[in-house]
């Protein structure tokens, strides 16, 4: 099927969402094309095009404050959370581009007229007061965007989803982790679970669990078609993926 028919189809599979379909989420960003290279600014683009539920990126806090996208703590040698913005800002991604602030990727959300929402992971970091100045950051920045409506949130850091309910009580914020149980999120306030495969397959009672509760539930990251057709058929909300036309096919299907 030729590129252009996918994205077309992309943008009616939007355009159609109903409560109980599974839609799907770029696992940071739709990176997997040329030009592009995970969480980068061609990446988001790519994504926005494309008109899925969710772009998902990563962020880290510098010790001066500033939220650079990145998935892994250390790049080209710096280890973000322990290093300033003049020590970041010219570290430079697979495709030419130089790593993104996050403010640069609300700027686009604000920007942009695509229905894709961007689904920030605040990464774990070391110290918990980190942990926390990332959320009280990251929520800042939101705001002074204009982009709440926008954004989603997920952590493996439960200090962080719960600074999150806290600075932002009516986000959807989501646990990533995969060892709680959605009733106990729930009680903190937290609005999804984001568990691997492996997880909701040991225990796939827990998506019913959070549909009780009113709970999203996301899967992470489903590569393969099989197991995309899996978790749909289980009933979750949300695949993340680093295949995301493949994804749209599957999820269209009846």
């Amino acid at each position: 099927m030729k590129v252009r028919s996918i994205i077309f189809m992309a943008a009616l599979f939007t355009a159609m969402n109903v409560c109980g379909q599974t839609q799907v989420i770029a696992h940071r960003g739709y990176w997997d094309k040329e030009g592009a290279s995970q969480n980068s600014r061609a990446s988001l683009r790519n994504a926005l095009d494309l008109n899925v539920y969710g772009s998902e990126t990563d962020i880290w806090i510098t010790v001066d404050g500033h939220l650079m996208v990145n998935h892994d703590p250390s790049f080209g040698g710096v280890t973000l959370q322990t290093s300033t913005y003049e020590q970041c800002k010219d570290l430079t991604l697979s495709n030419g581009e130089k790593m993104p602030e996050l403010k640069e990727f609300l700027q686009m959300m604000k920007d942009t007229k695509s229905a894709t929402k961007l689904i920030i992971e605040i990464k774990k970091h070391d110290k918990p007061e980190a942990n926390r100045a990332a959320a009280r950051a990251t929520v800042k920045a939101v705001n002074e965007y204009g982009v709440a409506e926008r954004v989603e949130y997920i952590s493996f850091s439960l200090d962080v989803c719960k600074e999150l309910v806290r600075c932002a009580p009516k986000a959807r914020v989501a646990y990533l982790s995969g060892d709680i149980t959605p009733a106990m999120l729930f009680n903190d306030g937290i609005t999804g679970i984001d568990y691997h495969l492996d997880a909701l397959r040991k225990n796939p009672h827990w998506v019913a669990e959070a549909h009780g509760l009113k709970m999203d539930v996301n899967v992470w990251t489903v590569n393969e078609v099989a197991e995309m057709a899996e978790m749909k058929k289980l009933g979750v909300d949300f695949i993340t993926t680093n295949k995301p036309l493949e994804a749209i096919e599957v999820c269209r299907e009846k």
